[in-house]
């Protein structure tokens, strides 16, 4: 019988990324476990494919009706995949905002503000712009800047957003 020093629930980018630090130094043992399969599929391997709707990769969640929607239920794609829900969102790399984080410190959540957690995610990231006071240089994801790629047109769209 196999034995193990900890037992992670959960494949995706955080689960992967904690297994992988407690298991570097050959001290620990770890059985990561994941509900979903394997994430060689078509539409996870293409570039923004998207796999919002299939149900053998996401749980497909939805809130509790919200009265800020009139009673409406929130989609809450969720990955069921190895790599969690980073495989089901086209590979797209979000943090949050910072108001959210300090909004969540002053609520009474000591260590959740902005300034508290963003080590946390500059430790895990490797900037392909490299390591600044923003983003990780060395960590276990690699972050593409997407920048360069952007169509002409969707900055003048988000510019004329701004100006409205």
């Amino acid at each position: 019988m196999a034995e193990f020093d900890f037992i992670g629930v959960g494949a995706g980018s955080a689960g992967c990324v904690l297994a992988n630090r407690l298991t570097r130094s050959g001290q620990y043992r770890i059985l990561l476990l994941e509900a979903g399969g394997s994430d060689r599929r078509f539409m996870i391997r293409m570039p923004i494919g998207y796999s919002f709707y299939n149900s053998k990769v996401n749980w497909k969640f939805e809130t509790s009706p919200q009265d800020a929607l009139a009673g409406r239920r929130s989609y809450w794609p969720r990955g069921k995949v190895l790599g969690g829900s980073s495989p089901i969102n086209a590979m797209v790399y979000v943090r949050g905002q910072r108001h959210d984080f300090d909004h969540w410190r002053q609520a009474g959540n000591p260590g959740w503000g902005w300034d508290d957690v963003l080590p946390f995610f500059r430790s895990i990231e490797t900037s392909e712009r490299g390591g600044n006071a923003m983003r990780g240089g060395n960590g276990e994801l690699f972050v593409t800047d997407m920048a360069p790629s952007v169509h002409p047109l969707c900055r003048d769209w988000l510019l004329a957003c701004e100006q409205s």
